[in-house]
C-alpha cells in the first residue's frame, strides 16, 4: 500500500516570525510579478503618442510621418467630411467615430495625420493629441481610456488596418469601449480606424457564421455590428487614371521635381501600369522614384 509522504505543520506559536529583510524580498517578488505601473507621459511634450500596451506606456513621437492635406488628391469628400468632424470635435462640440474602409494605398491613414495636423493648424486653445494604437493591442483600451480620461487635452485614437479574424474575440471589447460599456467613451476620446473591409471581419468569417449558427440572425447582427458603432463610414475606391496624374503632378510641384509635364505624364503613367494598380501610394512611390534619380531630397 502506497504511503502518503509526511506533512510538516508549523504550529503559530512556534514558528519563526518572518523577518524584516524576509518581508522585504516577499515584497520585491510581488513588484516584479505584478502588471507595469505605466507611468503617466508628459502629454504636453508632443501632439502625437504612440501606446505600448506592454508597459502601459505613451511614447511621444517627435515627428509624424504625414503628407499636407493639400497633397491628397481624388478624396476631397472624405476629406471635408472628416476635417469637419475633427473641427467639431476639437471645439469640444459633439462628433463621431468614423471608420475608413476600402482600397488599398488610397490614403485612409494618410488622411487621419493629415487632418490632425490641418485642424492643429487652425490655431486651437489646447492642441488636439493623435494617439496610435496597435491592432494586436485592442484588448488594451480600457487601460489606455483611463490614462486619456483624466487628461486636460483632447484626443483622436487612431488604429490603422484595423480587422478581426475567425477566432478573434478582442471585437467585442472594442464594440464596448465605443458606445456600449457601463463608462462608454470618454468625452475627451474620439476613435479614428481605418480597414480594407467594410464590416471589419472577413466575408468568409460572416458567412461561416451563417451557415453554422443556430440563429444564423443573431449572429451575423454581432459580427457587423462592430462597424455600426462608428457614426462615419468613409469609403475609399481605386482612383481614375486622372485622379492618379493629379496625385503625381501635385507631388512634383511640392517638392519641385522639375521635368516637362508630358514626360512625368508618360512616366507616371508607365509606373503605375506595370503595377497594376492606380493609387495615392503608387504615386507616391513614382515619385520617390523620381526624385531618387533626380538627386532631389524630399526632406
Amino acid at each position: 500500500m502506497d504511503m502518503e509522504p509526511p506533512r510538516l505543520y508549523l504550529h503559530p506559536m512556534t514558528a519563526n516570525p518572518l523577518t524584516s529583510d524576509a518581508l522585504g524580498r516577499i515584497a520585491e517578488a510581488l513588484e516584479r510579478l505584478s502588471p507595469p505601473s505605466g507611468a503617466q507621459a508628459d502629454l504636453s511634450t508632443a501632439d502625437a503618442f504612440v501606446w505600448h500596451a506592454a508597459d502601459r506606456r505613451l511614447a511621444p513621437v517627435a515627428r509624424v510621418n504625414r503628407v499636407a492635406i493639400t497633397l491628397l488628391k481624388g478624396i476631397d469628400r472624405n476629406r471635408d467630411t472628416l476635417v469637419a468632424n475633427t473641427e467639431r470635435f476639437a471645439k469640444g462640440l459633439p462628433a463621431n467615430n468614423a471608420l475608413l474602409w476600402g482600397a488599398r494605398g488610397m490614403g485612409k491613414s494618410s488622411l487621419v495625420k493629415a487632418v490632425h495636423a490641418s485642424v492643429n493648424a487652425a490655431g486651437l486653445d489646447q492642441p488636439l493629441k493623435l494617439v496610435e494604437i496597435h491592432r494586436e493591442d485592442i484588448e488594451s483600451l480600457p487601460v489606455l481610456l483611463n490614462v486619456l480620461r483624466t487628461s486636460p487635452y483632447r484626443f483622436v485614437l487612431f488604429c490603422d488596418d484595423l480587422s478581426f479574424d475567425a477566432g478573434d474575440s478582442s471585437y467585442k471589447a472594442l464594440k464596448a469601449v465605443l458606445e456600449g460599456g457601463v463608462e462608454g467613451r470618454p468625452e475627451n476620446v474620439l476613435f479614428y480606424a481605418t480597414s480594407n473591409r467594410r464590416h471589419l471581419m472577413p466575408r468568409d468569417m460572416i458567412d461561416n457564421e451563417r451557415a453554422t449558427a443556430i440563429n444564423p440572425g443573431e449572429a451575423i447582427e454581432e459580427k457587423v455590428s462592430l462597424s455600426d458603432r462608428f457614426g462615419i463610414w468613409l469609403g475609399f475606391h481605386p482612383c481614375s487614371q486622372e485622379d492618379y496624374w493629379e496625385m503625381v503632378r501635385g507631388y512634383a510641384r511640392e517638392f519641385n521635381l522639375d521635368m516637362p509635364l508630358s514626360d512625368l505624364r508618360s512616366e507616371a503613367l508607365e509606373w503605375a501600369a506595370t503595377r497594376g494598380n492606380r493609387s495615392g501610394r503608387t504615386a507616391w512611390q513614382f515619385i520617390l522614384d523620381l526624385a531618387g534619380r533626380m538627386g532631389v531630397k524630399l526632406g
